[in-house]
């Protein structure tokens, strides 16, 4: 676990059910691109951040190897650091920073992204607080005042436009289509049952909706299931956040 903080990435994930069974997961974070277009490189990139034992940090030389080798990551980490920041969960914007198909009746595949645009009024965050978990207390304590909502919207993709490559941000005048409305209006506290027993496998998918080529898809459903399988094998650790606890 770690302390909630004002840079901190913020990830949503939605399960939406279908008749009949199906499901679309989705797990989205507030990132305008990732730092990685490949599978070798997220692995690398991890390597080179993990701290070392004398200083308690990453190796600075080994961290200016790996972003002299991916200048990929180096310009997706500019575009990440010039997105403003905001105050909490709910005046986030959150994207699913992959690229995938929506395929009609005649087998016509469109790439598409998708993000949640928040209604609420977008606010700078509170520099001063300390408290470690200030983004999960706020989210409680705006649920209880009034209903979540983010508008759902889907970006259409062009054919220059790259599917493989999650640290390359469409263009902005890329034709949007608003979807509906996700609302939150009710929270629990993580539990057996809820959302802490939810793979957010990105490859779960309800038909007309299908994978693109970007490597880091198929990498991701393996992760997430190894997170699963450890997360279902976890008992007895108390939750960090007990939103009956939290104070109005």
């Amino acid at each position: 676990m770690v302390a909630d903080t004002v840079d901190a990435p913020r990830g949503l994930g939605l399960a939406i059910g279908y008749p009949g069974g199906a499901q679309w997961r989705t797990a989205m974070l507030n990132l305008p691109v990732f730092q990685d277009n490949s599978v070798q490189g997220f692995y690398d990139r991890l390597l080179a951040s993990r701290p070392v034992p004398d200083t308690g940090k990453p190796d600075p030389t080994a961290m200016a190897g790996f972003l002299a080798a991916h200048p990929e990551t180096v310009n997706a980490m500019t575009a990440i650091k010039r997105q403003p920041l905001t105050s909490g969960f709910a005046d986030s914007t959150f994207r699913g920073l992959n690229t995938f198909y929506f395929v009609n009746a005649n087998g016509d595949r469109t790439p598409v992204r998708w993000s949640l645009s928040p209604m609420r009024e977008v606010r700078p965050p509170d520099e001063t607080s300390s408290n470690p978990n200030r983004l999960f207390d706020s989210v409680v304590r705006d649920i209880r005042t009034e209903p979540l909502r983010w508008r759902l919207l889907v970006t259409i993709g062009e054919p220059e436009d790259d599917v493989r490559d999650a640290t390359i941000a469409w263009p902005a005048d890329r034709h949007t289509i608003d979807t509906g409305t996700v609302v939150l209006d009710s929270i629990e506290t993580e539990s057996a049952g809820n959302a802490r027993d939810v793979n957010f496998d990105p490859m779960v998918l309800p038909d007309g909706i299908e994978p693109s080529e970007d490597p880091l898809l198929p990498a991701r459903s393996a992760v997430y299931a190894t997170s699963f399988r450890r997360r279902a094998g976890v008992a007895g650790e108390a939750p960090q956040v007990e939103v009956g606890e939290v104070a109005q």
